[in-house]
């Protein structure tokens, strides 16, 4: 019988985890279709918006304007430029979000943007309550 430690497949000689498989990784996200990939981000981007805003518990102790106006940006960006591809049924529901978003950080501004001049209404045009 060998003195030497056996090693399984998901760990190395110090007991920590392989490096994930890349090709395998690769592999995975090549099957996962354009509108999931560009929803799920889209997701994100408000959810990090809406903590920037205050608006997840514990929210003034998130407030960050200038972060939550980026992540808006950004967010009308890839929603102005996604929906042709993703189709009105995918688009519909993240330019409501985007909306409500761009209300809240003009409720939550001390001076409001001018309409046409908040996050993000340089894509979408001005947004109105």
């Amino acid at each position: 019988m060998s003195s030497q430690p056996e090693h399984s497949d998901t760990a190395d000689a110090a007991g920590a985890p392989d490096a994930p498989d890349f090709d395998d990784l690769t592999r995975d996200i090549a099957d996962v279709p354009a509108v999931e990939v560009i929803t799920t981000v889209a997701v994100h981007l408000m959810s990090a918006a809406a903590v920037n805003l205050g608006l997840a518990e514990g929210g003034e102790a998130h407030k960050d304007l200038d972060e939550a106006r980026k992540l808006i940006t950004a967010l009308a960006g890839l929603v102005t430029a996604g929906a042709p591809e993703i189709s009105n049924f995918h688009a519909a529901p993240l330019r409501d979000g985007l909306k409500s978003l761009q209300l809240a950080f003009r409720e939550a501004s001390l001076v409001p943007d001018a309409p046409g001049t908040g996050p993000g209404e340089k894509f979408t045009g001005p947004v109105y309550g």
